[in-house]
């Protein structure tokens, strides 16, 4: 084994090694090629080249949501690092422990005009776990360092080694226990090509004590009483990993007539007495002459929420206009007042809560049945549109998310692509993921290329052209499955800002808010190795979808044309069919 001649970059390899931290992904460089040189000539570590920083912090963080994990990227100084920031920040509101590594120019170099130099110290600070700034190694270029920054003399190599290690422990603390995101800052002096066969460093093996938050206990005979008391109870499930809540609390949820529960694609809960489409049942309410009156009867008592955010504007408009009197979320971690009417945060698994406060000793309330009746009826009337609508992204959501096979891993890009597929029901075999933490359009197809590494099942990434076209240099990276699978709906624009007010039929509007284009992904899979299908009709994508998925040599990419101005009138009619 090879490591680098400079003592921090030892550290870290070592302190990963102890922790178990095995992927990496690097962005190339001159400044981290310290960290580049030791962990990629250590065969403990699995080390991944993507070019783009961009793309390269979005594909760890899709591999460490995927293996509930960290995962660390690594970077050269200077904005590289900055472009880390999107998939930081979805990493710190989705509870991804995401460890971002950066190089960084020594002190003195900074702000005299070097090139390549940025202020990196705490650059992400608003939205990380843990931002460790390490100090330069003194006994590496020391000559350099009396010369143009003697006062990092002050410390001498024990210090820096001692002060580095501490920082790096609750780096790693943070990421493991917390599952926040971490950013490790490491300068470096030039010469950075030095190489040892054995590490010249010793580990003090700073162990910190597991963060275990808060350690109250809840008084689960209260909480109990309070939800046997309670004739209306709704459970809101925002986003979850699969296979998130036991059977057994599923059983229990779905049997008691006084809870409704509320699920989404994301949520990854499926049953026959859950309620898969929430805008389905909101949006009739809307537009019905007695609103007032159904939303009443819709109103809770209890709202119970776990999981992560939430995709329906209609449940979040609902619930902040006609409040449950009591709102408890279920989290070991943090609580958000999306509602506005949050009374209490248990700390505790949503498994774990349900078991003891869900008991069966059901009231008489109608409450659940009322609703199944609704649900009934939007059912059978969904179907009944289907067959009088031409084809567009309704008709094609529709096919495709019907036709993905058993037990595939499924990646949801955001705006329109996530919203559609809130309306039809998910087979419960398969797996959704989807990034909801800030629900950005950037960076869903390099999550989902990063999140396919270690599956044990082949992906599918269900995408708009907007979110697709943005992260193309996606597709630029050479750890690609051919088993993986990219939908391309393309629409021809944003086809989201049509469904929202102020859409009007003007220059402006398509080239500022829809930005409409005549682009197509054909190109673009030739140059990358994909194979490619594209579909411009209803037969043309029951065709393709025919043979989309069989096995292949080569990852494929199917592109879906629609109709850009027609989608949005199918969509709103949709609710007024329903209705």
């Amino acid at each position: 084994m090879t490591y680098s001649d400079i003592p921090a970059a030892q550290t870290l390899l070592l302190y990963f090694k102890a922790r178990g931290v095995k992927n990496i992904v690097i962005s190339p460089g001159s400044r981290n090629a310290p960290l580049t040189i030791s962990f990629t000539k250590n065969p403990f570590f699995k080390c991944f080249s993507i070019v783009d920083e961009r793309c390269a912090a979005f594909f760890a963080m899709g591999m460490a949501q995927h293996l509930c994990e960290p995962v660390a990227v690594i970077c050269s100084s200077g904005s590289a690092l900055l472009n880390f920031y999107p998939a930081v920040a979805e990493a710190y509101y989705s509870d991804i422990p995401l460890i971002v590594i950066s190089a960084d120019r020594p002190s003195y170099r900074i702000d005299i005009g070097d090139g390549q130099t940025i202020r990196q110290k705490n650059v992400m600070e608003k939205h990380i776990g843990y931002s460790a700034n390490l100090k330069q190694d003194v006994s590496h270029a020391t000559e350099t360092i009396s010369k143009y920054g003697p006062h990092l003399l002050d410390d001498n190599q024990e210090q820096v080694q001692d002060y580095n290690e501490r920082e790096i422990a609750k780096a790693l603390s943070v990421a493991f226990d917390e599952k926040y995101p971490v950013h490790i800052n490491i300068p470096f002096e030039e010469p950075l090509y030095g190489r040892l066969e054995e590490p010249s460093v010793q580990l003090q093996n700073y162990q910190l004590s597991e963060i275990v938050g808060d350690t109250e206990h809840e008084d689960w005979e209260t909480l109990a009483a309070i939800w046997k008391s309670l004739p209306r109870k709704m459970v809101l499930a925002g986003v979850n990993h699969p296979n998130a809540l036991e059977e057994e609390v599923l059983q229990l949820l779905a049997k008691d007539p006084d809870t409704v529960l509320f699920t989404e694609t994301t949520s990854n809960l499926h049953h026959p007495e859950f309620f898969e489409s929430i805008d389905s049942i909101i949006a009739p309410i809307e537009k019905s002459k007695n609103a007032t009156e159904l939303f009443n009867a819709l109103q809770p008592d209890l709202l119970v929420t776990f999981g992560g955010l939430i995709v329906s504007k209609k449940i979040k408009a609902f619930l902040r206009k006609y409040k449950p009197k009591q709102h408890w979320h279920i989290d070991v971690k943090k609580a958000n007042n999306t509602f506005y009417c949050l009374t209490k945060h248990i700390k505790a698994d949503p498994n774990r809560f349900f078991r003891e406060v869900a008991t069966e000793s059901f009231g008489e309330s109608h409450y659940k049945r009322f609703w199944e009746t609704k649900k009934d009826i939007y059912e059978k009337k969904r179907e009944d549109y289907l067959h009088e609508i031409p084809f567009s992204d309704f008709t094609a959501f529709h096919q495709i998310i019907k036709k993905i096979p058993k037990g595939y891993q499924v990646h949801l890009a955001n705006s329109s692509t996530v919203r559609y597929a809130q309306l039809f029901a998910l087979d419960k075999s398969l797996k959704v993921y989807c990034n909801r933490g800030t629900s950005g359009i950037d960076g869903s197809t390099s999550t989902a290329l990063g999140s396919s590494i270690y599956s044990d099942s082949p992906t599918v990434l269900l995408t708009g052209d907007l979110s697709f076209f943005y992260d193309s240099n996606a597709l630029w990276n050479g750890y690609t499955r051919p088993d993986f699978r990219i939908v391309l709906i393309n629409n021809s624009g944003g086809g989201i800002f049509r469904i929202l007010p102020g859409m009007e039929e003007t220059e402006e509007f398509e080239t500022f808010f829809e930005t409409s284009h005549n682009l197509s992904a054909e190109h673009l899979a030739k140059m990358y190795g994909y194979d490619y299908l594209k579909a411009n009709n209803e037969a043309e994508l029951e065709d393709s979808l025919h043979v989309f998925y069989g096995k292949s040599e080569r990852p494929k990419i199917l592109e879906v044309a629609t109709p850009r101005v027609l989608n949005n009138k199918i969509l709103l009619g949709y609710f007024d069919f329903i209705s």
